[in-house]
């Protein structure tokens, strides 16, 4: 009974873990994470991998038939993002951990809790310098709205915005370009920006 008492824990962990990445990429806006079968994918593959690799330790024989077996399997589908691909590789990571012990799945969580925290606080050091620390890529395998103006002043609505992506200025005018996932945000910021200030032209467009 005692033996069974770990794996149980082990697999609690890992179904909470898998969630609270679930949540964490729906509070980023990665859109993609909150389809069925991103959900399902994300949930299922620590479970998978660490029965599998509880299965395979110690079975030196175990082990090599399982990886010819999965080196017929082909994997097809395409990965929207670096973030996407990382997001299954912590899954298959945190699997394995709770295989060798549950410490080393704490360690793994607080791995990961440590550098979530360093992003936010650097991202809040670039805001307090009016710049971007995530930019476009940070929202890559989404769909994204992409407003271009271009002014011949600069709009302090636009410079505190947090969908500025770039400022360029030149001799003449001061081009901004901002982007987001929400094509309706990116719209009531341009109406808004159209009756205060003097626009030299603009474009609003979506990327698919």
């Amino acid at each position: 009974m005692e033996d069974l008492i770990e794996p149980i824990i082990s697999v609690i962990f890992l179904i909470l873990f898998s969630i609270v990445i679930r949540i964490v990429l729906d509070l980023t806006k990665q859109r993609w994470a909150i389809t069925f079968s991103h959900t399902v994918t994300i949930v299922f593959l620590p479970v998978i991998t660490f029965f599998v690799t509880k299965v395979i330790s110690g079975d030196i024989a175990l082990s090599l038939g399982m990886v010819g077996a999965l080196s017929i399997v082909r994997f097809r589908n395409p990965v929207r993002s670096p973030l996407e691909l990382t997001v299954y590789f912590a899954c298959i990571t945190s699997g394995i951990a709770a295989s060798v012990h549950l410490r080393w799945l704490l360690y793994f969580l607080v791995a990961l809790l440590l550098a979530v925290v360093s992003l936010y606080i650097v991202s809040k050091i670039y805001k307090l310098l009016n710049k971007n620390f995530f930019i476009v890529s940070f929202s890559e395998g989404n769909p994204l709205s992409v407003l271009e103006i271009n002014s011949k002043n600069d709009i302090s609505l636009l410079d505190q915005s947090k969908f500025l992506s770039s400022k360029i200025k030149e001799q003449d005018k001061i081009t901004y370009e901002l982007s987001h996932s929400n094509f309706d945000e990116l719209q009531n910021l341009l109406n808004l920006i159209k009756k205060e200030n003097d626009l030299i032209n603009y474009q609003l467009r979506l990327n698919q």
